[in-house]
């Protein structure tokens, strides 16, 4: 019986038709099965490379497909004695394959119900899809962490800021320096951060006219997501410090940053530092405990050292700003 839809020539017979019609099914990857009333084979053709067999002299789901398969098939294929039935099931093979039976029963022009199986392969969307509920489950990690860092920075940011615009203008500063890390992490398919880019990026901003102040050297090592927004937000923390308060512009003495890869007690070490000179002191060195405060110390030597499993040193003096951090190449992980 030809199908409500179909148009044909009328001088066209059906078994032409069929030699348009099968070399298309294939080239689509579908495989069809046809069986009478009885569920006897009257047709199989391009089986998927699993189950295809040289000689099929007396084809049966059983000897195809395998008495698991072929027990399933049974079940879904018992109701289907009337026209217009239809049921599918999924069957894996493997790890890695997954295949999707379609039967349907189909009345001929004689009146008989025949049941057509098209088998088609599922692989690469089941594939796609655990890809994606992978990607949705750590998307959703990432962004818990996030969250997390961003807590931690509210709560130490309106920790040691005296007024609530004190508190803004910080906290905006440091969300925009995690967004900034955040955008490296991105770019590289959440692998992390080279160094040499996360100093360019933390510190452009505030130097638009003057990169030449900040001299990057040592080894452009790729870090971990954790450790890239950690650094991020220490060098953010360095360099509006640097802009704000210390002799950068006014001197034009260039801050050296340097990151350097060892091997430290069986395990590849990171340790960055920072080095900014003075000409002459910001304050009197009696005041140094006042100016770590005023310049985001907990952040440069609790926060961040602690995020990366690390350690941390800053120093204020009459010459210098200095800050060293150290810490294990893969800190942090995710």
């Amino acid at each position: 019986m030809v199908h409500p839809l179909t148009w044909q020539h009328a001088s066209q017979s059906d078994g032409r038709l069929r030699e348009f019609l099968m070399p298309a099914l294939v080239d689509l990857g579908a495989s069809i099965i046809i069986q009478d009333a009885r569920q006897q084979y009257l047709l199989v053709t391009n089986l998927p490379d699993v189950w295809a067999q040289d000689n099929l002299e007396a084809p049966s789901d059983e000897i195809i497909f395998g008495a698991d398969v072929a027990a399933r098939l049974a079940a879904l294929k018992a109701d289907m004695t009337e026209p217009g039935r239809k049921g599918q099931l999924e069957v894996m093979v493997g790890a890695e394959q997954f295949f999707e039976f379609r039967v349907q029963a189909i009345e001929c022009a004689d009146g008989g119900v025949h049941l057509v199986t098209t088998i088609v392969d599922r692989s690469e969307e089941r594939h796609r899809e655990r890809l994606l509920r992978a990607l949705l489950r750590e998307v959703s990690h990432r962004s818990k962490n996030l969250l997390a860092i961003i807590q931690s920075i509210a709560l130490q940011t309106a920790r040691h800021s005296g007024s609530l615009d004190l508190f803004l203008h910080k906290f905006r500063g440091r969300l925009y320096s995690l967004s900034q890390s955040q955008d490296l992490i991105t770019d590289s398919s959440w692998r992390g951060a080279y160094f040499f880019e996360l100093v360019q990026q933390q510190t452009q901003k505030y130097l638009p006219e003057n990169r030449e102040l900040v001299k990057v050297s040592g080894d452009n090592l790729l870090l971990s997501p954790n450790a890239s927004l950690h650094l991020g937000l220490a060098l953010h923390e360095l360099i509006v410090n640097a802009v704000s308060h210390g002799s950068l512009l006014r001197n034009g003495l260039p801050v050296e940053v340097s990151c350097v890869r060892k091997h430290t007690d069986g395990q590849d070490t990171v340790e960055m530092v920072w080095h900014e000179p003075l000409q002459r002191a910001l304050r009197p060195v009696d005041d140094a405990d006042e100016l770590k405060a005023h310049f985001g110390s907990t952040v440069l030597e609790r926060v961040v050292p602690a995020s990366v499993n690390g350690k941390a040193q800053y120093v204020i003096a009459h010459d210098r700003i200095a800050y060293h951090l150290a810490f294990p190449l893969d800190a942090g992980g995710q």
